[in-house]
């Protein structure tokens, strides 16, 4: 299951190509969307606004740039968005962001007055400039109705406007994806690649030629070797055919895939999920009694040791592929910015996969030392805690010219 190094050499390949087919507006699976965005001068200053709409959890953010790289998080709530509007009409949803604004605001009301909001919208979109952008599709549990295809600015703004804060401008809008790597480059120069590695993933860079952000949408490259495991897997999608690099490296699959590869094995454990999946690489006790535990809670009463240790290796190998398809990826985009790697690259990445599973950061640096040499050293992996709220207030300064 692992990827061999002849592998590594055609998925870096064939992800360049890709990313050229893209940019070139040719049939590619990689979108290469502009995001109409440049990256900060970490002088910005001032008190900046966002929104952050990524998940099931509202996050709205106040903060004090300061220049010089640093950022001051005044106030930060959040908010619990209710079942039936993740299915619900477009009106309601949108709604409920600007009533939750409007209950954060109310504290400080005399802030709303021309008021410049950056908005985090981390679902693919279509961006047409710096504060507009259609949907293109919902990822995750949304499926809300009449948002496809629209812009969700014009959505936002007219929510706005229906609860009386009509003078709040959404100067920025943008994905966590773009918003991570303008968090992180505020305060470091050298970041020029972003990456999100949680339930979904995707990544981003900063391109010199075109002066902005490129939004690569990566989960869609489908260039990739697949096992009868895989295919499995994505026939059983509602989205089948698409997000193939997604359904090989993203939190939401993996423990999908090292169960189905467990049964075809001849161990079936239904509810074996990802979250389970670092504490059992991390049993390292003689008879993997942490293992024997969790298939326990998982419903397999009893379990060899052989068994055992089997559950260990398949789990190991899923994430262990995974990183490495994520780094022969960061390969690809480091080659199309930097060909030669002759400068030093900062790589912010967010993501609960990549903060939680103990070994993901150490195989992507192994597989990027193997990719790259010694040269690997100019390459840096920069956890990036709360990059899409954070990266958001950033980018609504950057983009009104720091008149905040």
């Amino acid at each position: 299951m692992m990827e061999r190094p002849g592998s590594l050499k055609k998925i870096i390949k064939d992800f360049h190509s890709e990313m050229l087919r893209g940019l070139q507006n040719k049939k590619s699976s990689l979108k290469m969307l502009p995001a109409y965005i440049d990256r900060p001068l970490s002088s910005e200053k001032g008190r900046s606004f966002a929104i952050d709409l990524g998940g099931t959890n509202l996050r709205i953010l106040e903060a004090g740039l300061k220049g010089k790289g640093r950022i001051v998080a005044f106030r930060q709530r959040q908010f619990s968005i209710k079942r039936e509007l993740l299915s619900g009409g477009a009106e309601a949803f949108f709604d409920f962001i600007a009533l939750s604004l409007k209950s954060f605001l109310e504290e400080k009301s005399k802030l709303a007055k021309n008021m410049k909001l950056g908005f985090t919208f981390s679902f693919p979109m279509l961006q047409t400039g710096i504060a507009s952008g259609r949907l293109i599709h919902w990822t995750k549990e949304f499926s809300v109705r009449s948002v496809t295809g629209k812009d969700v600015v014009n959505l936002f703004n007219a929510a706005l406007i229906r609860k009386g804060l009509k003078g709040i401008k959404i100067v920025a809008l943008l994905n966590d994806t773009v918003a991570t790597l303008i968090a992180r480059s505020y305060k470091d120069k050298n970041c020029d690649i972003a990456l999100i590695l949680g339930t979904g993933t995707n990544a981003c860079y900063y391109d010199r030629t075109r002066q902005g952000i490129i939004n690569i949408e990566w989960g869609s490259f489908n260039k990739l070797p697949r096992t009868v495991y895989d295919l499995e897997l994505d026939k059983s999608t509602d989205n089948p055919g698409e997000q193939t690099l997604e359904k090989m490296v993203s939190g939401r699959y993996l423990g999908r895939i090292a169960r189905l590869t467990l049964k075809g094995l001849g161990l079936n454990i239904p509810g074996l999920e990802t979250e389970y999946l670092s504490g059992i690489e991390l049993d390292s006790s003689k008879n993997l009694l942490r293992v024997k535990a969790r298939l326990k809670s998982l419903g397999l009463a009893k379990s060899s040791l052989e068994e055992r240790k089997l559950v260990k290796d398949v789990c190991l190998l899923v994430s262990l592929r995974a990183a490495r398809i994520v780094a022969a990826s960061l390969a690809a985009v480091i080659m199309h910015i930097d060909k030669n790697l002759s400068r030093r690259h900062s790589i912010a990445i967010d993501g609960s996969l990549y903060q939680r599973h103990p070994w993901f950061s150490r195989n992507i640096k192994l597989t990027l030392k193997e990719i790259f040499g010694k040269k690997a050293a100019k390459i840096k992996l920069v956890l990036t805690k709360n990059g899409s709220s954070q990266g958001a207030a950033i980018a609504a300064a950057v983009a009104s010219k720091c008149k905040i």
